[in-house]
């Protein structure tokens, strides 16, 4: 067995333990592997352990890899999902490319997926980020805002609004972790009872897996913990 199996393994125990203390589903909880930075092989290794759903942050990249696995592996149904900040230039590519999109925060890139994205494809996935702890420094939509901005994404036409995501302060206190998860659980809950299909809440990474699956997360985004540490270009 591959060290990527091994990897995927004890993270699917994990999600399992975690879900199972609070008395959820462990099947209610999906994976979605984070392999930005890390090279085709990767991918495909983690596949071949049985993984479907990957999610990328940088553009070129990311289509790349994608091109690769689709001309020597046409036989893998992969997933693949957009997780970082979009450029109004860059709103085509992914439109025509990804299956979801995590990180959309503004209506005007929304209008732009859903004009973009081709008619022979189902309608675009979309998460609509939340400045859930209110970083300066941090992408998403205010809190105050999210719900009329997740209106108006939900009224286009090739999109398929399916919930929320955020990446909170980091923090190592669990409390603190737990806080922040709730809070987008409360916001998904407003947009539920304002009328909005959400099934999904996309919340919590390596370090603060078992807080955000205590407070509801339906996608949990792992990267390093299945692929092993990143190393960036200078």
């Amino acid at each position: 067995m591959s060290l990527i199996s091994r990897n995927l393994q004890a993270v699917h125990g994990a999600i399992d333990a975690a879900a199972q203390a609070v008395s959820r589903q462990p099947h209610a909880v999906s994976l979605l592997a984070v392999s930005k930075t890390f090279a085709v092989s990767a991918v495909l290794e983690a596949a071949a352990a049985g993984q479907r759903a990957f999610g990328e942050n940088y553009l070129q990249e990311a289509l790349d890899k994608i091109a690769v696995v689709r001309a020597t592996r046409p036989d893998l149904a992969l997933e693949w999902h957009f997780i970082g900040p979009i450029q109004s230039n860059k709103t085509r590519p992914i439109a025509e490319s990804f299956d979801w999109v995590h990180s959309v925060e503004r209506e005007k890139i929304a209008r732009r997926l859903s004009d973009q994205r081709p008619e022979k494809l189902p309608p675009l996935n979309i998460c609509l980020q939340v400045n859930i702890s209110g970083e300066a420094s941090k992408s998403g939509v205010p809190a105050s805002e999210a719900l009329a901005v997740a209106h108006a994404i939900a009224a286009m036409p090739r999109l398929r609004l399916r919930g929320l995501m955020a990446i909170p302060e980091p923090t190592s206190v669990v409390a603190e972790q737990r806080l922040a998860f709730r809070q987008l659980h409360d916001l998904f809950d407003q947009c539920r009872a304002a009328g909005l299909d959400l099934d999904t809440l996309s919340m919590g990474m390596s370090s603060d897996l078992p807080a955000a699956i205590a407070e509801g997360a339906t996608i949990v985004r792992v990267g390093t913990a299945i692929f092993g540490t990143r190393t960036y270009a200078e």
